[in-house]
């Protein structure tokens, strides 16, 4: 299994480095225009995401797009509401709703606005009357430097690129607010890798005893919120596969290249 998950990461690393080189003269128009032909030049990845519109995206727990998330410059794009979480008049979570997923590598580009925090999930479920978090673990995504998040949790745990509340992503490597990270998610029976930039900064394995042993430790313990507990205990539920969704944390936040490998 090791050896199998090195082979898939150092493809998939080199696969996204090599998407990420570009022509100096276009940087500019590159940073400002999501580049949604990526997608078509890595091997087996497909976009779940065209850079024009919402296809196969909606809310979560809902049928259509929540008017706080728009299309900018071929980005999809959650609008600040100065409300917190979720807090928009018309605001919540986003997910691509047309297909679980169980054993892959999602890519995709993200920045965030000065203090901003956002998030991406991943084998999610959809609970009635419960926030998309209490089933999906979460790649955090945030302004290290000015959102206080990234000073609670231990250990760095509430970073960028972290198994959010859970496992810090080490190196910290990622850029400042306005500028564009690469990022990746590996998730291949049970073992999960989070990259950022290129490196590979969290390493898990859903479903053992180690997960468990996390989830007793984290702000989803079986004491503080058992309902999520249970949920998390068994991510993906009775087929280990769910739905990958963005976040409303109520400020601005851009995603771009949002592409799929099942593997």
């Amino acid at each position: 299994m090791k050896r199998l998950m090195c082979a898939i990461s150092c493809m998939a690393v080199a696969a996204m480095a090599a998407s990420c080189v570009s022509n100096p003269n276009k940087k500019a128009a590159a940073d400002s225009t999501a580049t949604a032909q990526t997608a078509d030049v890595e091997e087996g990845f497909v976009a779940i995401f065209d850079g024009k519109t919402f296809d196969g995206w909606r809310g979560y727990n809902r049928t259509d797009v929540p008017t706080a998330w728009t299309i900018e410059d071929g980005c999809i794009k959650i609008n600040e509401s100065g409300m917190g979480e979720a807090g928009a008049k018309d605001g919540g979570d986003i997910i691509f709703a047309n297909k679980k997923f169980k054993n892959f590598e999602l890519a995709f580009d993200w920045k965030v606005d000065k203090g901003a925090n956002s998030g991406v999930f991943y084998l999610a479920q959809e609970i009635p009357n419960q926030p998309i978090y209490i089933s999906a673990p979460e790649y955090q995504v945030l302004d290290n430097e000015n959102h206080p998040d990234a000073k609670l949790g231990v250990d760095g745990n509430r970073q960028s690129a972290s198994l959010y509340d859970m496992i810090p992503a080490k190196p910290q490597n990622s850029k400042p607010f306005g500028e564009w990270n690469t990022a990746k998610i590996l998730v291949y029976d049970g073992t999960v890798a989070h990259f950022q930039n290129g490196t590979q900064v969290v390493e898990y394995h859903l479903w053992t005893p180690k997960w468990k042993e996390m989830l007793d430790n984290s702000k989803f313990s079986k004491d503080k919120w058992p309902e999520a507990y249970e949920l998390l205990l068994n991510c993906g539920g009775e087929n280990h596969e769910g739905y990958i969704g963005l976040q409303d944390h109520g400020n601005n936040v851009w995603f771009r290249n949002i592409r799929v490998k099942e593997l």
